[in-house]
């Protein structure tokens, strides 16, 4: 059996992290991923199952058979799930994990995002906390992530809410006719604008090229490998010191333990030459990064005679505030045409609204889209009032496609210790281990928050010049989605956390959760660069310690 000094679950934003850190400060690194590494040909750019629009599979997994979940809906009821649909709240699967296939929008959470208790109060029915860390504390995190790996942005647009040592690597993308349609309705409004921050090349920059402004970004692979993610960055740097063995198609059964209750290494199944094979490896540490879903139930499923509610549950708190983003959303019918087909498409976002706001905990940012495949279109952004097929339907596809203004984003999830991941030990998976069950909804205060920003998006896009409007109330559901988070919230009390401010386990000296699991809130943006910031600190603090 192979003894290493780590072993990390996962290789996405803060797995891949993790072993670049390691790996460069001198440890020997086992770094596991379940799924396999896909290129750009294996990705593909099917319209209908991509980790977009998935109606049909997707494209960066995990594999649509074989890897079930149990949701219960907000009534109760149970149903199995398969991993291309809505409810299974997949993330990927993949060398990279989700950062292979993401949008790549890359924002700071705001410094009130750490504080959110002690600046609202506790929503009643709420698990609202604030974090065991400052925003300031993890500045110099996002300044590393944002260099390290390469962002493009205007650090100074919004320099008053996101205070910054310096500005980002790489110029901002380009602006559109959506871009100017935009920015002209906010100036009318009062409202500040910025350029989205993105993790995508707009020069050349890490050896890698720049973005060719496709029109295939946001669940699909860049052709010319301009959008930044573990699988190019970091992952890499790790395996070049030779000291980081990465293992495709390895999934983790379980941590195992000592005699003594103490965690020493990880058993896994690889398949091999077509044959399922079992195997275990020992580590002074274990990180464990395989996403918010996945990381709770590989600690609840590592129960044992020592640990009855699995590693870490001691106070019934992994798996516990689930949260992830509710994404209110507007369309507009411009008179002219606005839509070019150049992507990514996402540029101009409003951050006026993600503190502030009369009757309203938090808040959210707002930004026009990525650009979407006809189907997609179709699928998601017709007015209520359009047959979905027959000549009027085709007649408003070909005359409007292209003069459609999107803006949407996410809103500040309010948590409750009632929307969480358990085990369901009568449902297993094809390597015979008890499935995730996902159950509860987000707090009506989020609910609250989305219809607020909803109700501005509307307001943009009229002062924006369009018009005709439409858009969808939120309703209560389960957010945690894509940007899963909170699973295994940090916190100095272990009676209502899972961690430190490391993600070092409550009581667990050497096994750590390194992934958005952490996030004790999780802002009003997407939380990929706060993923990616705390990695770098947690792994910067585990190096020191081995």
């Amino acid at each position: 059996m192979k003894h290493y000094d780590a072993i990390i679950i996962g290789t996405g934003a803060a797995g891949g992290i993790v072993a670049c850190v390691l790996a460069e400060a001198g440890k020997q690194v086992l770094l596991l991923e379940r799924g396999p590494a896909l290129s750009f040909t294996d990705v593909g750019r099917d319209h209908l199952r991509n980790q977009r629009l998935s109606l049909y599979g997707h494209n960066a997994g995990p594999e649509l058979e074989g890897n079930p979940r149990v949701f219960v809906d907000p009534e109760g009821r149970a149903r199995l799930v398969r991993p291309h649909e809505l409810d299974y709240h997949n993330n990927a699967a993949c060398v990279g994990g989700g950062t292979r296939v993401y949008g790549a929008q890359a924002w700071r959470f705001c410094p009130d995002d750490f504080r959110m208790a002690s600046k609202y109060g506790v929503p009643k029915g709420s698990s609202l906390a604030d974090w065991p860390l400052s925003y300031e504390e993890l500045e110099p995190f996002y300044d590393r992530a944002e260099w390290e790996l390469g962002v493009a942005g205007d650090g100074q647009a919004i320099q008053d809410q996101v205070p910054r040592r310096r500005g980002y690597p790489l110029p901002p993308v380009s602006p559109s006719p959506q871009t100017a349609a935009l920015k002209r309705g906010a100036q009318k409004l009062g409202w500040i604008t910025s350029p989205v921050p993105l993790l995508i090349n707009t020069v050349p920059y890490g050896g890698r090229e720049a973005c060719i402004s496709c029109k295939y970004c946001v669940g699909f692979a860049c052709p010319t490998d301009a959008k930044n993610g573990a699988h190019n960055t970091v992952i890499p740097r790790a395996l070049t010191t030779g000291l980081c063995e990465l293992l495709t198609g390895a999934v983790a059964e379980r941590l195992e333990v000592d005699a003594r209750g103490n965690v020493n290494g990880v058993s896994y199944f690889v398949q091999t030459n077509g044959r399922t094979e079992q195997r275990s490896a020992r580590a002074k540490v274990v990180i464990v990064s395989a996403g918010a879903v996945e990381s709770a139930r590989l600690l609840l499923n590592s129960h044992s005679g020592h640990h009855p509610q699995g590693l870490g549950n001691e106070h019934d708190q992994v798996g516990r505030n689930l949260q992830g983003h509710l994404y209110p959303r507007a369309y507009g019918l411009m008179a002219e045409r606005i839509f070019t087909g150049v992507g990514p498409g996402v540029t101009v976002a409003t951050t006026q609204f993600n503190h502030g706001n009369d009757g309203v905990v938090g808040g959210g940012m707002l930004a026009d889209d990525f650009i979407k495949p006809p189907i997609d279109f179709w699928y998601d952004s017709l007015p209520p009032d359009l047959p979905r097929w027959g000549l009027a339907n085709k007649r408003f596809m070909r005359d409007n496609y292209t003069r459609v203004l999107h803006v949407r984003g996410p809103v500040q999830d309010i948590p409750n210790s009632e929307g969480r991941v358990t085990i369901d030990t009568a449902v297993r998976d094809h390597w015979g281990i008890p499935v995730a069950r996902l159950s509860g909804t987000t707090h009506p205060a989020t609910i609250t928050a989305a219809e607020f920003m909803r109700e501005r998006g509307v307001e943009w896009l009229r002062a924006s010049g369009c018009d005709k409007i439409w858009s969808t109330r939120p309703e209560l559901m389960l957010s945690g989605r894509q940007h899963q988070a909170g699973t295994c919230r940090m916190g100095h009390d272990a009676q209502v956390s899972v961690t430190d401010e490391w993600g070092r386990i409550h009581n667990h000296d050497n096994l750590f959760v390194v992934d958005g699991s952490l996030h004790v809130t999780n802002g009003g943006f997407n939380p990929v660069l706060t993923i990616m910031a705390l990695a770098f600190r947690s792994a910067e603090h585990i190096a020191h310690a081995l």
